[in-house]
């Protein structure tokens, strides 16, 4: 059984920056996809952003593109997620998601099951 143990929420004024990490447990950390999504208040959950296995490919929702950037250490059972020029619609909860099986490769939001119990992000004005 996967675990997954988000950390680095907090609050920041908007332009500001923040990193979130995720460690991983329970599995082969770097067989899987991984990645990060978001709820806000009153909203669903969405995909923020997503990497491959080797870390070599990364997607991104075009709400975060050139703000945010995902990363991972397998070495260290972890993905991160920096995240540059904070907007106060930025504020949500962060869940750090894993992929539902080590055969798949394509980075899409339905690919990915397994969630942390995940960080608040709060962006004031």
């Amino acid at each position: 059984q996967v675990q997954l143990v988000e950390s680095g929420g907090g609050l920041v004024q908007a332009g500001g920056s923040l990193r979130l990490s995720c460690v991983s447990s329970g599995r082969t950390f770097s067989a899987y996809v991984m990645g990060w999504f978001r709820q806000a208040p009153g909203k669903v959950r969405t995909f923020v952003a997503g990497i491959s296995q080797s870390g070599s490919t990364t997607d991104y929702a075009d709400s975060v593109k050139g703000r945010f950037t995902i990363s991972r250490d397998n070495a260290k059972n972890t993905v991160y997620l920096q995240m540059n020029s904070l907007k106060p619609e930025d504020t949500a909860v962060y869940y750090c998601a894993t992929g539902r099986s080590p055969f798949i490769r394509t980075i899409r939001p339905s690919n990915f099951d397994s969630w942390g119990q995940g960080t608040q992000v709060t962006v004031s004005s």
